[in-house]
Order: C-alpha cells, then sequence, then structure tokens
C-alpha cells in the first residue's frame, strides 16, 4: 500500500480524504502518526503557497510524499482589511481555537447583517522528490449566519454557522448522503485524482 504524509493536524482535513484515498489502495499518514510537529511560518499569499511551504516543510524532513493544504476565506460586503484571506485562524496576531473562531465570526456576521455569503478557496501542494503539482478549486454554495448551531466539526467550526441552501440546513447538521452530494458537487474525485496521480 502506498503512503502518503498529509502536514495537517486538523482533524476534519484528515477526516475528509481518508476514506476516499483508503478505497483506492493509499494509506494517509498524519502528523499525529509520525509525531513531528514542525514550527512553520505560513507566510505565503495565498492557498497555494502556504500549501506549498507545508508540504515542502515536511517533505524535507520525513522524504514522504507530502500533501500540504491550505485555505483562503473571503466573505461578501467586509471592506478589504477585514477580509481573512488566508489568516482565517490568525485574528490580530492571535491563533483561534474553534470556540473562538465561531465567536468571532458569528460576531462579524451580526456586524455586517446577519447573513453574508461566503467562498472559500482551497490550494493543495503534493511535495515529493521529482514532482511538486498543485490544485487550486473552490466552493462558494453557502453562506453564514449570525446564530451558530450548537453541533460542532473539530477543525472546521465555521462549518457550525454555514447554511447550505439547498438543503436549507447548517453544514454541520447534513446527513451522509447530503454531504455525499456536495462531494460530487465540489467535485471531491478530481481532487483524489490528483492526489492519486502525483503521489
Amino acid at each position: 500500500m502506498k503512503k502518503v504524509l498529509f502536514a495537517t493536524t486538523n482533524p476534519a482535513k484528515v477526516k475528509k480524504f481518508k476514506k476516499y484515498l483508503e478505497e483506492n489502495g493509499v494509506e494517509l499518514i498524519t502528523l499525529k502518526d509520525i509525531n513531528i510537529k514542525l514550527n512553520i511560518e505560513e507566510n505565503g499569499k495565498d492557498a497555494i503557497e502556504n500549501a506549498y511551504i507545508k508540504a515542502k516543510a515536511y517533505y524535507d524532513v520525513t522524504q514522504i510524499p507530502t500533501i500540504g493544504m491550505d485555505n483562503n476565506l473571503f466573505v461578501e460586503k467586509l471592506p478589504q482589511e477585514k477580509q481573512p484571506g488566508t489568516y482565517v485562524r490568525r485574528i490580530n496576531g492571535k491563533e483561534l481555537n474553534d470556540d473562538e473562531m465561531i465567536e468571532y465570526y458569528t460576531n462579524l456576521v451580526k456586524k455586517y447583517g446577519g447573513k453574508l455569503s461566503a467562498k472559500w478557496v482551497y490550494g493543495m501542494v503534493i511535495f515529493k522528490k521529482d514532482n511538486i503539482a498543485k490544485y487550486l478549486w473552490n466552493k462558494d454554495n453557502f453562506y453564514f449566519i449570525d446564530k451558530p448551531c450548537a453541533k460542532i466539526n473539530p477543525g472546521y467550526p465555521l462549518d457550525s454557522i454555514s447554511i447550505i441552501p439547498e438543503f436549507n440546513k447548517y453544514l454541520v447538521e447534513l446527513s451522509p448522503k447530503e454531504k455525499e452530494y456536495l462531494a460530487k458537487r465540489e467535485n471531491i474525485n478530481n481532487i483524489i485524482e490528483f492526489i492519486l496521480k502525483n503521489i
């Protein structure tokens, strides 16, 4: 079985890809599995640059083909200086935990009218000895509201304030079938193909 390292400590990111990769004969190893945590400065200007920084740093240490992933967030109506961009968790120099993120973004949405359309831009880089591959996609079929759901998706706390219009439900409350529908629309198969092709 092929092995690939996912350079993340985010359980939601791991969960999203693990099943699909295992079905294709790939073992997804996490930073928790190898017990290595580097102090990496993610100072790239966008999701791809930050994904590259993470993938290269962990490949250099482990020599295992490594996936780096990052996401940027853009929210309608927010002025440029308030846009999270690459700093979704880092607000005013502080790294927010899941509860703090929900509180910060709920207050932000409240301030700008109680409902804001948003867009995630995802970047993924696979780094190995003889190849560096990059993939970019986005997700914009949702909006934030100022009343959080009681349920939290560890690692992806903003799922608790994200409403999916087709189902009129919080993202965190979608059924497995509804999540499968969203994964297909997000072209998860294309992302899995990209990983399989480049590891």
